[in-house]
């Protein structure tokens, strides 16, 4: 057997190669949804905004002239500024069942963070925090939701041969859209004075200014935060523009100011997992179908916010019920049966507890991993 070779990637036809990569890896897999081509080489492009604050490089590996694996590295400024530590990332791991393929793999990814400087590798981020990440360990059975990753059952196992061990784990919870999520006094009484509205499209400016504003408040505190730049939010004014319903996403104010909010996805996934990455020649027309016309029967809740001088507060608690409460009422409308709330840590206890009330159950979990470079 010829050993592994790695390769970076520097050309488009290797870009297009890293791309396509995991379509072999997960063969067979009924579970796995193959992204939008389009979309992932969009998103590997100097397009993402992510790369105006941080600096990456991609790799594939390969035996012979068969592709057996790829990874990235990357360096995120912002998060290197703001959490006061030389940690660098690994993501878009995707590899066969091949030990010596993921040892060359994260080790190419260690040797590029080392060489600039940074002092611990944490992965998988595809590429930050506030997109894709954490490597799947239960769950495999279903497949993942929008901006939610898959994984094959072997890939902790490799990781942790490695040198790899758990930072934090990331929860999904599950749920009908139908039953009642509402119980119990609190969860039942809105707040005195709170107003309750959605997402004005005429408005998306001062609407993403406000998600700004509560996600950098609300968030502030939560392990790995990083903030949205204001380039970032311009790519998610458009999808929740010409992707989202209006009525997926709530604002919570009181008095004339804004304290809380929630922002559902419809499952993209579901729409476009028999079109194999493609668009074209006619798989647009059914996506746009898909999403306008016949729409999602699952959603998921990606964001779920509260002012954080409310947090841990009963009101607070209320408040999170009322947005909860009124979402529900809009995918019950729009025909959605299931619902995934993700991701959460494991110790929020917080929304656990809220999250609990509903007799939700995590289906999957993802584990964010860490290792020392020397």
């Amino acid at each position: 057997m010829p050993p592994v070779r790695i390769l970076p990637v520097d050309t488009r036809r290797l870009r297009a190669r890293f791309v396509d990569l995991p379509r072999g890896i997960y063969a067979g897999d009924p579970a796995w949804v193959e992204p939008l081509r389009v979309e992932r080489l969009r998103h590997l492009s100097r397009k993402n905004p992510f790369f105006d604050h941080a600096t990456g490089a991609l790799w594939i590996a390969v035996r012979g002239d068969r592709a057996v694996g790829r990874i990235s590295a990357q360096i995120d400024r912002l998060h290197v500024e703001q959490h006061g530590e030389e940690a660098g990332f690994f993501g878009m791991l995707e590899a066969e069942d091949d030990q010596e393929a993921f040892a060359a793999l994260l080790g190419a990814a260690e040797s590029w963070l080392r060489e600039r400087g940074m002092r611990r590798v944490l992965g998988p981020f595809n590429f930050s925090i506030n997109e894709d990440c954490g490597l799947l360990v239960a769950g495999f059975d279903t497949p993942p939701q929008v901006m939610m990753p898959h994984g094959r059952p072997f890939y902790p196992e490799r990781v942790e041969a490695c040198g790899y061990s758990k930072v934090k784990d990331l929860l999904a919870y599950r749920l009908p859209a139908d039953v009642e999520w509402q119980r119990g006094t609190v969860a039942k009484k809105t707040p005195k004075g709170l107003h309750l509205r959605p997402l004005s499209k005429k408005h998306m400016a001062r609407d993403i200014g406000i998600v700004r504003d509560l996600f950098n408040d609300a968030w502030s505190q939560n392990w790995g935060f990083v903030a949205f730049t204001d380039e970032e939010l311009q790519d998610l004014s458009f999808v929740l523009k010409h992707l989202v319903p209006a009525d997926f996403v709530w604002f919570a104010e009181r008095r004339g100011e804004p304290v809380g909010f929630v922002a559902a996805l419809p499952n993209v996934n579901e729409a476009i997992a028999d079109l194999h990455g493609r668009l074209l020649p006619f798989g647009w027309a059914k996506l746009l179908w898909r999403l306008k016309v016949r729409t999602p029967r699952t959603a998921r809740i990606a964001l779920l916010g509260l002012r954080s001088d409310l947090q841990r507060s009963l009101g607070g608690a209320r408040v999170v019920f009322s947005l909860l409460g009124v979402v529900q009422k809009a995918f019950v409308r729009r025909g959605v049966r299931a619902v995934e709330l993700s991701w959460v840590l494991e110790d929020n206890h917080a929304i656990q507890g809220i999250i609990g009330t509903f007799a939700a159950e995590p289906y999957k979990r993802y584990r964010i991993y860490a290792k020392e470079l020397a």
